[in-house]
């Protein structure tokens, strides 16, 4: 029998996917999200042979059984219908410690949920994204601006982690200088003992209780101050959750850290690795820059920055002609929904002009849909015009690093050169 699927240590990307007999299959695997493009054909069979397929027993302990669906419209199926497919207590494949649940907003049901979302809603609103948009415009024209030439640097430190901190300061108003927190207790957040960014469940938990204890302090600051405009005082100064447990503060503050950091760090990672992998799209954009607005969702389609969502059964219910039971967990894996060629033309290709770029699952759909994706396109929107103002060709000269995960598909490091 083979059993790669089953060790993450001895899986590798030369596997003939084929070989591997269906009920194997086991995305939970976070080495195979590391090799890029090996999860594509994983997820094609998927697709095609067992598009709602039952992971008995994954091996990762902690993620146990569950359900993988792969399928555009079946995923829309679950993610549209909160009253069968929850979202309460976990929005992973793993469960939270017992010991150290952090509740937020995602991983709520109503009508909880509608009213701690409606309390930062605010700070994505049009109007407040257009008084943004002068300082989003000049913090990348000073990151540009002071980019090396003639030598090679990693693009995700120098530029997407610098962009994604800077933004995430100014929406929480938090101390400039300390902003590189910010990124570290997004990576944590996310992290896994022995994926590469912390060693256990306690070293997690300790720094996040200082990412709590650093939060308390902004917070006992704003709620003894007029209201403003950040996403702190919106909640200290907001009725329904200026009384919220310490515990649920920080897993609001995690998922706010993460949305706004994690989608468009990873973005504007894989935007600039797509286009060096398509050139004749590179070229497309140097001749025509009005692309840029539909190749920003293009963009995030392919990257998928978060490989899925899970929600939990809440009553038996068939999907795809399988019996989903109460209680089982299910995972919309959108990263393989993104490439669904029964819903998405040539969902195999990158298109920066595509007749209907808008049309991914990045987001997600229904009540959980992505709070801040207004303000995801913008960023990379931005980015992208200032960098075709300056830039006619910004080289990716070494493979990847990408991140040990299933959840997160980002990168810890892309070589690049920008020859003058």
């Amino acid at each position: 029998m083979n059993k790669e699927l089953l060790h993450p240590e001895t899986w590798n990307p030369t596997i003939d996917p084929n070989s591997i007999p269906i009920e194997k299959i086991d995305m939970a695997n976070s080495d195979i999200f590391m090799y890029g493009d090996a999860i594509f054909p994983l997820f094609e069979r998927l697709r095609n042979e067992d598009p709602v397929h039952y992971c008995p027993e994954s091996c990762v302990e902690e993620a146990g059984a569950y359900w993988s669906v792969t399928k555009y419209k079946d995923i829309m199926s679950v993610d549209t219908n909160h009253k069968v497919f929850s979202s309460e207590g976990a929005i992973t494949l793993f469960d939270p410690d017992e010991d150290f649940t952090t509740p937020m907003f995602i991983a709520m049901d109503p009508p909880k949920h509608d009213i701690q979302r409606k309390a930062v809603n605010p700070v994505v609103a049009p109007s407040n994204l257009k008084n943004m948009e002068g300082l989003i415009r000049e913090r990348t024209e000073d990151v540009l601006d002071n980019l090396p030439r003639n030598e090679v640097f990693n693009w995700v430190d120098t530029v997407s982690i610098e962009l994604t901190t800077r933004m995430l300061a100014t929406l929480f108003d938090f101390p400039f200088e300390d902003r590189m927190k910010l990124t570290r207790w997004s990576d944590v957040s996310t992290a896994r003992p022995g994926d590469g960014v912390v060693e256990s469940e306690e070293q997690r938990e300790k720094e996040l209780y200082e990412c709590l204890e650093y939060f308390t302090r902004l917070w006992n600051e704003r709620v003894n101050s007029e209201p403003k405009t950040d996403l702190i005082s919106m909640l200290a100064h907001n009725p329904e959750t200026r009384d919220m447990d310490p515990m649920e503060y920080l897993g609001n503050l995690i998922l706010l850290i993460v949305g706004g950091n994690d989608t468009t760090r990873n973005s504007m990672t894989g935007g600039i690795l797509a286009l060096n992998q398509n050139p004749d799209q590179y070229d497309k954009l140097r001749n025509d820059h009005s692309l840029i607005k539909t190749m920003v969702p293009e963009i995030i389609r392919w990257q998928t920055p978060l490989a899925y969502m899970r929600r939990t059964a809440l009553e038996d219910i068939e999907l795809g002609g399988k019996l989903i039971k109460k209680g089982d967990k299910v995972i919309m894996w959108y990263v393989s929904g993104n490439r669904d060629e029964d819903v998405i033309k040539d969902a195999n290709s990158f298109i920066i002009d595509r007749e209907r770029p808008r049309s991914h699952l990045s987001f997600g759909f229904g009540i959980h849909r992505c709070v801040g994706n207004r303000l995801a396109d913008l960023q990379l929107e931005i980015l992208w015009e200032e960098i075709m103002k300056r830039f006619d060709n910004i080289e990716v000269v070494g493979e990847p690093t990408r991140i040990r995960s299933s959840f997160v598909k980002g990168y810890s490091d892309l070589p690049v050169i920008i020859n003058s």
